[in-house]
C-alpha cells in the first residue's frame, strides 16, 4: 500500500480524507514545511477483521437490526416483574 502526504496545517480541514486513508490501508504521512513529523496508519484488527469478513469466517452486525427477544427472557422478566409486585405490597 502508498501513502498519502498533508500537510499539518491543512489537517482539519482534510481529516476525513486522512482517515478514509488510514481505513483503506494507507500510511497518511504529516509533514510540516515539507519534512514528515507524524504518521497516521490503519490498525491491524481493524483491518483482519474487515479482511475476515471478506472471507466470510464473520459476519458484521447490521447497525439497524435489532436483538431478538428470547421467549425465554421475556417469560424471566414476567415473572420477576410479578415478583417484585407481591413484593411490593
Amino acid at each position: 500500500m502508498g501513502h498519502v502526504e498533508i500537510p499539518i496545517s491543512d489537517l482539519a480541514t482534510r481529516l476525513d480524507e486522512a482517515l478514509g486513508a488510514a481505513r483503506a490501508g494507507e500510511d497518511v504521512v504529516l509533514t510540516e514545511g515539507g519534512l514528515p513529523v507524524a504518521k497516521i496508519g490503519p490498525v491491524e484488527s481493524a483491518s483482519l477483521l474487515a479482511r475476515l469478513a471478506e472471507e466470510g469466517v464473520i459476519a458484521v452486525p447490521a447497525s439497524e437490526r435489532a436483538v431478538p427477544r428470547l421467549p425465554q427472557a421475556e417469560a424471566a422478566k414476567d415473572a420477576l416483574s410479578s415478583l417484585l409486585g407481591r413484593l411490593r405490597r
